[in-house]
């Protein structure tokens, strides 16, 4: 058996508490509370373990991590360990001297969620009052701390065309890079499709003001782009490859492939502390489950493109199959591929525009 490699990057997602409400979150559907969040010394000794493993990055994550008031102790023990460490925040709960604080303790990257380009579409969206402007006067001290920026656009049919305007925001921001990612439609937002699904024509005109203004914007700022899989051809690889890039711990102490593989009937997940993260990550049954190409299925199990994207989503085979082995019906071989891009575009015809808001 081939050895395997240690993961790139870790996401700890210290707690499922967040002030927004967005309608597309990709947190569980059934969320941890605040009492089941594991401690300040857990994750030191999982941040160190992490470092031992060979991890190079970590992802502070959740719901919103500065909800947590050790997030800077946290930041300063992961650099001490070597790590590089990451924010991803909604930044509303944040102000200059906390950022100034998570800078000293060696913070270098802070991801900033943008609901839309404009205040009434991002407050209504993530059904949270005057946050706009509060992630955007965050966002501007991210640079003036020296730390990267990283805007992160989630965007869908009530959204899309503030695309342009959101591009734009993230240059006058001063972001090293834009993700514009369109929503995934698994857990939470699985619920709120035929209100959030683009139209055929929207999803064309936003893949083609990408590629303009990648090319416009060549060495001022980077654009990844997250397709809308209803409407893609071959399936992305999600997470680099199941089990293979990123490992994620939850709030609770579970070690879990990517932070929706919950919604996988009979996946055993370990605890942190239990075992040890490399027995986990190396031998654990959730990360061997579907890593590398001996679980697939035919198609995928004599595809050239095996080895590239491993199969796809898992979660998104179980959503839309039932069946999460399934071959992922982005696939335009999968049996399911019609049926999928049907369902996309009845509900992108829907006349739906209420959101059911996620609550914690």
């Amino acid at each position: 058996m081939n050895a395997i490699s240690p993961p790139l990057a870790l996401m700890a997602e210290l707690t499922h508490r967040c002030p927004l409400q967005c309608p597309y979150c990709s947190n569980p559907v059934e969320m941890l509370k605040a009492g089941q969040e594991r401690d300040t010394q857990f994750w030191e000794r999982v941040i160190a373990e992490a470092a031992d493993l060979g991890v190079l990055q970590i992802h502070f994550s959740g719901g919103e991590p500065t909800i947590r008031q050790d997030l800077p102790q946290l930041v300063a023990h992961a650099t001490a360990q070597g790590l590089y460490a990451n924010l991803i925040t909604s930044a509303v709960l944040l102000n200059e001297a906390k950022l100034r604080e998570l800078a000293s303790a060696g913070l270098g990257h802070v991801q900033v969620s943008l609901q839309g380009a404009n205040a009434e579409t991002a407050d209504r969206i993530g059904h949270y009052k005057d946050g706009h402007e509060k992630k955007l006067s965050i966002a501007r001290m991210v640079p003036q701390a020296g730390m990267s920026l990283t805007i992160n656009a989630v965007v869908h049919r009530q959204n899309l065309q503030e695309l342009p305007a959101i591009i734009d925001l993230a240059v006058e921001l001063g972001a090293d890079r834009l993700e514009v990612a369109h929503v995934q439609y698994h857990g939470w937002a699985f619920r709120n499709r035929a209100a959030l699904m683009p139209t055929r024509e929207q999803f064309e005109d936003a893949d083609r003001l990408v590629a303009e203004r990648r090319e416009s914007l060549k060495g001022r700022l980077v654009i990844d782009y997250v397709v809308p899989d209803y409407y893609a051809e071959v399936p992305k690889t999600c997470m680099g490859g199941w089990g293979q890039k990123m490992l994620n711990i939850a709030p609770d102490g579970r070690v879990l492939p990517c932070h929706a593989a919950q919604t996988i009937p009979g996946l055993l997940f370990d605890t942190a502390g239990e075992r040890t993260l490399r027995d986990i990550w190396e031998h654990g049954e959730a990360f061997t489950r579907f890593r590398g190409t001996g679980w697939m299925e035919e198609p995928c199990a004599s595809c050239a493109m095996r080895e590239i994207d491993w199969g796809g989503c898992r979660c998104q085979a179980l959503a839309i199959t039932g069946n999460a082995a399934a071959t992922d019906p982005v696939c335009r071989f999968s049996p399911h591929h019609a049926r999928m891009n049907d369902m996309a575009e009845a509900e992108a015809k829907a006349d739906q525009h209420d959101l059911i808001y996620r609550r914690f």
